[in-house]
């Protein structure tokens, strides 16, 4: 199983570069560090489309500069802020105050920022509970954050000491904060569960978790919708495991720009306002009936007898591109497929019709309670067949 992963892992981690390389120019033309000859690449792998696409002249360092610059500017400076803030007289006497309406008051922001931050912490804590990897401490914690002479409010420290810990945030995909006081001040995790690591230590949920702040702050017109944990999840795991230190180093900055270049092309699906335009999740998911209804009417006809609609259970698989049906590995094995493919993720649409098919029988045989219980805890882990199944489907076959 070892072997299998790192080889899937390793063609995973070539696609994904070319990911970076899809990046607007001002992005693009700074990733670099992990722009090198990977000795351990094979021939195999070296093969993939547009592999040779990337392997360029590209300034080592720059692409660590521009994250090095997000830190700073989304995480180390307003900390500096916060902890600066109502210490001068002048600053009590202005109107900058924990109080003040004013949208564009740094404490605005600064609660507004913690409400996401809370939300992005419950969800990578419980990254894929079944593996113990995102809760280890990573080899490489990130040194411009732990650097003592940086004396500011880390992120760490703003989830333990939150004005907001005796309440629950929760942010829906139509935008909207729920939030809900219980009283009492809200213990969020069992004393015993997920413990933050000493200082001077990270575990990789804790690296998952600065990557999605920075995007939501880069990106605040989507900011962070739940969801995204399970989607940056696996290109995380598939950069800090790889053999070469090197490039385990620069995982964070990695992943960034990777899930940023991502989220480009899939963020149409956490928009609530777009579900029902031609790129929003409410086309896809009918895609995936109509292609049903084209490849198999009979069961096509069958779930629309039950009422079983697409949303039930596609809403799921096609915003998280199956991270959640499968184990990590045939997820990468699936992701593996989806990238490399020329239509990218329009090939998703037959992969889910696939999925279908190929438990028609039971879906045929079963009721209405069967059947969502299938769809929504799906039963087929050979992930071999589904693809072959969705190639056929593609193909016209």
């Amino acid at each position: 199983m070892t072997y299998l992963l790192h080889k899937l892992t390793t063609s995973l981690y070539c696609i994904l570069i070319i990911f970076i390389h899809s990046l607007p120019p001002e992005f693009s033309s700074q990733c670099s560090s992990i722009i090198k000859d990977k000795q351990d690449i094979s021939e195999e792998t070296k093969s993939i489309r547009g592999f040779n696409m990337f392997i360029s002249s590209v300034s080592e360092a720059t692409v660590l500069d521009l994250y090095a610059q997000f830190l700073r500017e989304m995480i180390i400076q307003p900390g500096i802020a916060k902890a600066n803030l109502g210490v001068s007289r002048e600053d009590v006497t202005l109107e900058d105050h924990p109080l003040n309406p004013n949208p564009d008051s740094r404490w605005n922001t600064y609660f507004k920022d913690n409400e996401v931050l809370l939300q992005i912490d419950k969800d990578v804590r419980r990254l894929y509970p079944d593996m113990a990897f995102f809760q280890r401490p990573t080899d490489f914690p990130c040194q411009l954050i732990l650097d003592p002479e940086n004396e500011y409010e880390t992120l760490r420290r703003r989830v333990e000491q939150t004005t907001l810990k005796a309440q629950t945030v929760n942010r829906n995909r139509s935008g909207v904060t729920n939030v809900s006081s219980p009283g009492k001040a809200l213990n969020l995790y069992p004393s015993n569960e997920y413990e933050v690591l000493p200082n001077g230590c990270e575990a990789h949920w804790e690296v998952v978790e600065r990557i999605l702040f920075i995007y939501a702050k880069l990106n605040p017109g989507i900011a962070y919708v739940q969801g995204m944990n399970e989607i940056v999840g696996p290109i995380y795991y598939t950069f800090a495991t790889d053999p070469s230190s090197q490039w385990k180093e620069h995982a964070e900055a990695d992943t960034f720009f990777c899930f940023t270049s991502l989220m480009s092309e899939n963020r149409d699906n956490f928009i609530k306002s777009l579900d029902d335009s031609q790129c929003g999740i409410t086309f896809k998911m009918e895609s995936v009936f109509s292609k049903l209804k084209e490849k198999d009417t009979e069961l096509y006809l069958k779930l629309q007898e039950q009422n079983i609609k697409p949303q039930y259970f596609t809403f799921r698989w096609l915003t998280l591109l199956l991270s959640q049906e499968f184990l990590l590995p045939d997820v990468i094995r699936i992701w593996d497929s989806l990238f490399s493919d020329q239509e990218r993720f329009e090939f998703l649409i037959p992969v889910c019709c696939a999925m279908l098919t190929l438990i028609r029988d039971q879906l045929l045989a079963g009721d209405f309670t069967i059947n969502m219980r299938l769809l929504q805890d799906y039963p087929i882990s050979d992930v071999h067949a589904i693809l072959i199944k969705a190639k056929e489907l593609q193909d016209g076959l």
